[in-house]
């Protein structure tokens, strides 16, 4: 007899609540193992892939791709004990419904039910978050004069707790398809379980509901106001800052509401810097290493900067009113993905060489284009390097990546005209921005940090000489 188990979206740790569902690995039908990944989500984190607890046959998906769910919410519901060798063919309502009323309410007793117990490695699973009501966009007009009405009908409603006793994949299609909530349905069949009778009847109540709420909002203008009080049109795009996308918008808010940033900026010419690279990746031989980029070497100049320059690689405590100097420098780097912008942390780079930094920036941004990047491995930066040459820009004033003291940002390297050795010459030349937090240092602190790796830059023995 099978027993119909739900799986939960685990904590993901790091304090993330929520996650979007990026792809299903599994159908409905599907017949997995303990510990297979079925399902890929994206959190303000990364991109992770969710493996089930439990082996069986998948018996029902919670959410389409783009929905975002939050810790707790049900992911899917497998039933246990079926024949491995299934066809995927729904099991008959009489034996689903037993096993139904036989079933735990959640997934939490592993043992009992063959389960691993390991739900995701490295993450543990929590109380569940409380679910946050969404309203869609194209349902937005409507759920001005709704709303009441909404809140009536759902008040009423029953909820069921543990599995919804569904077995019909059909059913429950059905059911998506027509935004027909399946906890909050009574089923007419035996046990509780919900037919496609029900849905139906679901289904007409519904469009009654919604066909009496037009009647009412007849008289309500097409346009709906916007939170800044200005119009907006009822076509307008709107785009949910979640994810990635959401957690950046978080942190950059927060960081210019919190932190006092000051920037200095200084031209270099960095013709030198360009040339030593250059002799570098021609070195051949045992001795020679990889490729070093021009970002490896600016990162090592930064470690060797803010071991000068300490008060730089540091964070506030605000409740305590404390400057936290920090050991160790963790650089982070700006990298732009599909997803949005992301931080990788090149762990202890101040213990590191250039081409050490290298390696590991390469290995980082490739991470992070695929979407593999851990959260651990987007956390616990304490100074940033922001290269937004690449963009083909000469200069910006950026943003300190929040808790952090401050960030050293990049332009583009190009030829321009320079005064050199007291000659007009073409030379290789950047602009190099700082951010700082000005409650760790004063503007003298600041300018002596960018003059060094400025100094590093247009003479690399200057570097070469504290190594």
């Amino acid at each position: 007899m099978a027993q119909v188990l739900e799986f939960k979206l685990p904590d993901l740790g790091e304090g993330l609540t929520e996650a979007e569902i990026v792809r299903w690995l599994v159908e409905v039908g599907d017949v997995v193992a303990i510990d297979q990944p079925v399902v890929e989500v994206e959190t303000a984190k990364a991109m992770v892939e969710v493996p089930c607890p439990y082996g069986g046959v998948v018996t029902a998906r919670f959410g389409e791709e783009g929905t975002e769910l939050p810790v707790g919410a049900p992911l899917l519901t497998v039933a246990v004990g079926a024949a491995e060798g299934s066809s995927g063919s729904a099991p008959s309502p009489s034996s689903a419904s037993s096993s139904l009323s036989s079933s735990p309410s959640s997934g939490s007793g592993t043992e009992s039910s063959g389960g691993s117990g390991n739900v995701l490695v490295g993450y543990g699973t929590g109380a569940p978050a409380a679910r946050r009501r969404r309203i869609r966009p194209d349902r937005l007009d409507r759920a001005v004069v709704a709303a009441p009405v909404a809140e009536v009908l759902v008040a009423e409603a029953p909820v069921h707790e543990g599995p919804v006793p569904v077995v019909s994949p059909l059913v429950r299609r059905l059911a998506r398809q027509h935004d027909i909530d399946l906890r909050r349905l009574a089923g007419s069949g035996p046990d509780g379980l919900i037919l496609r009778a029900d849905v139906d009847r679901a289904i007409r109540t519904a469009e009654e509901t919604a066909a009496a709420t037009a009647r009412v909002q007849a008289p309500v203008a097409a346009v709906v106001a916007a939170p800044n009080g200005v119009a907006a049109a009822s076509d307008a795009e709107r785009i949910p800052l979640r994810g990635v996308r959401g957690a950046v918008a978080d942190k950059l808010s927060r960081s210019r509401t919190e932190i006092p940033d000051a920037t200095c900026w200084v031209d270099a010419d960095a013709t030198e810097l360009m040339a030593v690279r250059a002799a570098m990746n021609a070195a051949t031989g045992p001795s020679a290493g990889p490729k070093v980029s021009v970002l490896a070497l600016l990162a090592r100049i930064c470690t060797a900067a803010l071991a000068r320059f300490p008060e730089l690689n540091a964070t506030v405590d605000t409740a305590a009113r404390e400057i936290v100097r920090l050991p160790g420098v963790h650089l982070g780097f700006a990298a732009q993905t599909e997803r949005g912008l992301v931080v990788p942390v090149v762990r202890d780079a101040h213990t590191r060489n250039a081409e050490s930094i290298g390696a590991e920036i390469a290995r980082l941004t490739e991470l992070a284009r695929t979407g593999k990047l851990s959260p651990a491995q987007l956390t616990g930066g304490t100074f940033t390097l922001n290269n937004y040459g690449v963009f083909g820009v000469d200069g910006s004033t950026p943003i300190i990546n929040h808790p952090e003291a401050a960030m050293l940002g990049v332009g583009r390297i190009m030829p321009k005209p320079w005064v050199h050795q007291g000659e007009l010459a073409v030379r290789q030349v950047v602009q190099l921005s700082l951010t700082f937090d000005h409650r760790v240092c004063d503007g003298g602190t600041a300018g002596g940090f960018l003059r060094y790796v400025a100094d590093c830059v247009e003479q690399p023995a200057v570097l070469l000489r504290t190594l």
